[in-house]
């Protein structure tokens, strides 16, 4: 099974830690990354640059619409992912566990699934 670890970091977090804090933070990172390489877990891993940087796409009734960043709108942003082989849900937690952005943000596990899947109503 795959599973996705996000890792979703507040906002303004990044000029809080300053550039020491961050190349300390991305070293233990890169570790972590390397020691699921070395267990066969590690399928990809990316870091993401800020919000500030980015643009949304939207296309309604044929119609593109760019939206730059940030996004006021929300409390964190993606800054980064660990795509993963697990056995099971359990695993993936114990892994994400290990994170060390745990303990600078939150790591959401989520299994990677088509779209569709859970979306049947449930009674």
């Amino acid at each position: 099974m795959s599973f996705m670890l996000l890792i979703m970091e507040p906002h303004g977090q990044r000029a809080e830690r300053g550039l020491a804090g961050g190349q300390e933070a991305y070293a233990r990172m890169l570790q972590f990354g390397e020691g699921l390489k070395a267990r066969g877990l590690l399928v990809a891993t990316e870091s993401l640059a800020s919000t500030e940087q980015a643009v949304r796409l939207q296309v309604r009734d044929g119609q593109t619409r760019l939206v730059d960043g940030p996004f006021a709108e929300t409390k964190e942003m993606v800054g980064g992912f660990f795509l993963l082989n697990c056995a099971t849900q359990a695993e993936a937690l114990a892994l994400a566990r290990e994170c060390p952005a745990a303990e600078w943000a939150t790591v959401e596990v989520r299994e990677v699934a088509p779209c569709y899947h859970g979306s049947m109503a449930r009674p």
